[in-house]
């Protein structure tokens, strides 16, 4: 085995520290430029983890199942997430316009905060499947409330968006996309 001459370590054991203090430096200079509603979501692409949970507020079920053949939009949410109040006026309004489904996942919530909260808020989903213990928000991978997820006709997820949805990503990625898979269904 090839062994580190000892004269290497005594002329520059000074300047280690600072080139592992340089290299973390670069690492956290570039990690704080990217934004963090854009990591990339291994599940694009791929089956919507299925998922049969109480419907919130009715003794009925809602499944991934109910939603078959139709594009339709996932938002994880709860009632105790001061962002979800943020981005609940543009589902309110998505849902006014009848431009597609939003199911609700209600993470880690309490079902009585969950009902009030969306009596106060209004309530834009088709169903809100109830995620208590929060098993398949671990499905999605999710990183907090509020994401979103968009799936297709198949199943797919086609988007995931993490944080509070805005009116631009709505309008410029979003919708476009919906309409996009709307076309391929016909």
């Amino acid at each position: 085995m090839h062994m580190i001459p000892k004269a290497f370590f005594k002329r520059y054991r000074g300047g280690l520290p600072f080139v592992v203090f340089c290299a973390l430096a670069v690492l956290l200079v570039i990690s704080l430029g990217k934004n963090p509603e854009h990591i990339p979501s291994p599940l694009i692409g791929k089956s919507a983890p299925e998922f049969s949970l109480p419907d919130l507020g009715n003794h009925r079920t809602v499944s991934t199942g109910d939603m078959r053949n139709r594009v339709w939009l996932l938002n994880i949410w709860a009632s105790w997430c001061a962002a979800c109040v943020t981005e609940h006026p543009l589902l309110n309004d998505l849902s006014n316009r009848k431009i597609v489904e939003i199911v609700g996942l209600n993470y880690k919530d309490v079902n009585a905060d969950a009902i009030a909260w969306l009596a106060r808020y209004g309530n834009p989903y088709t169903h809100v499947a109830v995620d208590a213990g929060g098993d398949i928000g671990i499905d999605y991978g999710v990183y907090g409330v509020p994401e979103t997820f968009l799936i297709d006709t198949k199943g797919l997820i086609r988007y995931k968006h993490i944080g509070p949805l805005t009116r631009e990503i709505l309008d410029d990625e979003i919708l476009p996309l919906i309409e996009l898979l709307k076309e391929q269904e016909t």
